[in-house]
């Protein structure tokens, strides 16, 4: 007779964390990650092997398209040792062809950590709040944590790793980019200067956060936030999703286009940065994002970075706990 064979269920952390916004995470935290990830591009670079995630897998669930999302993510999980897994709108139809909750909890006994990409935020919320495994939110359309996050280690290598003197302006939409920037700089205490056009102005839950925390200025001049300013950041003035509104908004727009001219306001030294991809000639022009100011592409590698650092810390949280102690 065959030894019978008791089932042993997956471990899972007795209290999970998520990567889901900015705001829920401690300064001390927001450190940690900036460290770990600075500490494991160094050691990439140095041709050194991190594989703390060996033999985990990470499912990639996909509404929206990327380019940066796709490549950064599944490259990181593959130089942490472990293995991804690519699933595309119609794989899954998550929240028509299956619910999420469905989704969150089948995932849950097979994966190890769960990426989303999606259009609306709660999709991404009721994921996390379903699956036992950590969810990364790697888009909606109400924020953008990973941009953020990699944006910021792009800007400690460009002015040092205490950011509290930092002058950035944001010039465009108040959408996902602009609420990330808000949740960031309450975070991390820079001050962060916005520039939407009227009736594109954040949403006004991030407004109110960024009133109380007195970390900067909303304007409808582009030159009133670029003014002397460290870094000045754009994104595309139609989102995905939004495609129907793109003549309108180019007419809404216009005047807050990051060309030349307005880089001239900003401050001796100024990087220009684009969380990609760029409608050239809309929010910004050729000779601005090729040009020697642009920090863009060192953002997308950055990507890569800043994602592996929190997907380490979601399994391994004691390797972020010894990054922090060394720094």
């Amino acid at each position: 007779m065959a030894a019978s064979i008791k089932h042993q269920p997956r471990a899972v952390a007795p209290s999970k964390r998520d990567f889901l916004d900015m705001s829920s995470i401690t300064k001390a935290e927001l450190d940690g990650l900036l460290a770990l990830a600075a500490r494991m591009k160094a050691e990439l670079k140095a041709g050194l092997e991190h594989p703390h995630l060996r033999g985990k897998t990470l499912a990639m669930v996909f509404q929206k398209p990327s380019l940066r999302t796709r490549i950064t993510f599944e490259t990181g999980m593959a130089q942490l040792g472990g293995h991804a897994i690519y699933l595309a709108p119609n794989d899954i139809g998550i929240g028509e062809r299956e619910s999420v909750k469905d989704v969150a909890r089948n995932m849950s006994r097979v994966v190890d950590l769960i990426m989303i990409r999606t259009f609306t935020h709660e999709t991404c919320v009721e994921l996390a709040r379903e699956a036992s495994v950590p969810v990364i939110n790697a888009l909606t359309d109400l924020l953008h944590p990973c941009q953020v996050l990699a944006d910021l280690l792009t800007l400690q290598e460009r002015f040092g790793r205490d950011l509290r003197k930092l002058r950035l302006a944001f010039v465009g939409d108040g959408f996902n980019m602009a609420h990330s920037w808000i949740e960031a700089a309450v975070l991390a205490g820079f001050e962060l200067r916005l520039a939407c056009p009227k009736g594109y102005e954040p949403d006004k839950s991030f407004m109110q956060m960024f009133r109380r925390a007195e970390c900067g200025i909303l304007s409808n001049d582009p030159i009133t936030a670029v003014k002397d300013a460290d870094a000045v950041y754009t994104d595309t003035w139609t989102s995905m999703g939004r495609e129907k509104e793109a003549a309108q908004r180019r007419k809404d727009f216009k005047g807050f286009q990051v060309n030349a001219a307005l880089m001239k306001h900003a401050a001796t030294g100024a990087i220009v940065m684009h969380c990609l991809p760029a409608h050239r000639g809309e929010e910004i022009t050729d000779d601005v994002i090729d040009g020697p100011r642009s920090a863009v592409l060192e953002e997308a590698e950055n990507r890569l970075h800043a994602q592996k650092a929190v997907m380490v810390w979601l399994l391994r949280p004691e390797v972020l706990q010894i990054a922090s102690a060394a720094e």
